[in-house]
């Protein structure tokens, strides 16, 4: 099993391009986690979501949403607060940005679960739920808790800038994690803003560190060799919402398919083997941009990983 570690939110994304007036605004379950664990469900794989969620009727889309791509939810804490909001907007390329309303929201008091079920394989960690404290801390205590015991973590800090109150800071305790990181995922623009390359941070603890250029392609970084790339598969973008989080989903869906959710099967993987992880993550991601939302593929829609 494969468990996701973060919040869960709605994105309301415009319904419309419009100019000089204010476009509907549709909900759409979201949040960097949620759609990372709701791609690892559509393609197969046996993956549970560990956050907190509200009881409101946006939280109960939220858990129905798991439930439809068949992730198992008995992680999921519960609480009365709100659902965090999360306010998109779309670029004339479909970047996506985001405005966020998660002040006194169900997610930020995430508490730290007792131990994991043994048949965990691996954990994946990201976004909003690594910054918005009093949850932060109590998903940093989990990455660091798996990681002591042997689980393979991934890491996908998937940067909001406008939720970080001190970067330095952050800056600082994102160093503090790497010792605990099997795998680094982030894009372009998160490396630019953290202030590193993935070569310094392979000698920080990750095995490897995946690098994503949007329309550029991906890059994996490892201390094996120098690194591999492929190129994007060719899509007309509707937006980019979740196109990350798929990627997420799809790395670890075809390293668990090579047996490869170990620090040292990963470092042994080689240029074939990434080449053929990289491909199918970029198309993975691709189906995600060819539609409105977080909307990952179903395994039905790719070729095999």
């Amino acid at each position: 099993m494969i468990v996701v570690a973060g919040e869960s939110l709605i994105d309301l994304v415009p319904a419309e391009r419009a100019d000089g007036v204010l476009a509907p605004l549709a909900p759409r379950r979201g949040g960097g986690p949620y759609n990372t664990a709701v791609a690892l469900g559509r393609l197969g794989e046996r993956a549970a979501f560990c956050s907190r969620v509200s009881t409101d009727a946006f939280g109960e889309a939220l858990v129905e949403g798991l439930r439809e791509a068949d992730v198992d939810v008995t992680l999921v804490q519960r609480g009365p607060e709100p659902t965090t909001l999360a306010v998109a907007t779309l670029g004339e390329d479909g970047s996506a940005g985001f405005g966020f309303y998660a002040e006194g929201s169900a997610d930020r008091l995430f508490a730290l679960p007792a131990a994991l079920p043994s048949r965990v394989r691996a954990i994946a960690f990201g976004t909003c739920s690594l910054v918005l404290e009093p949850g932060a801390t109590a998903y940093e205590a989990l990455l660091r808790r798996e990681a002591d015991r042997g689980v393979f973590t991934l890491l996908d800090p998937n940067i909001r800038p406008g939720l970080v109150p001190d970067p330095a800071a952050y800056r600082a305790r994102f160093a503090s994690w790497l010792r605990s990181v099997t795998l680094l995922k982030l894009s372009e623009q998160d490396a630019e803003w953290l202030e590193g390359t993935p070569e310094g941070w392979l000698g920080s603890g990750p095995a490897a560190v995946v690098l994503t250029r949007g329309g550029g392609g991906l890059s994996v970084f490892t201390a094996g060799g120098g690194p591999v790339s492929v190129p994007a598969a060719p899509v007309e973008v509707v937006d980019t919402i979740g196109a990350g989080d798929t990627v997420n989903a799809a790395l670890l869906h075809g390293l668990a398919a090579r047996d490869a959710l170990t620090p040292a099967r990963l470092g042994g993987l080689g240029e074939d083997g990434w080449r053929e992880v990289l491909t199918f993550a970029a198309r993975a991601s691709a189906v995600t941009c060819s539609r409105p939302g977080a909307d990952p593929p179903y395994a039905s829609e790719l070729p095999p990983a």
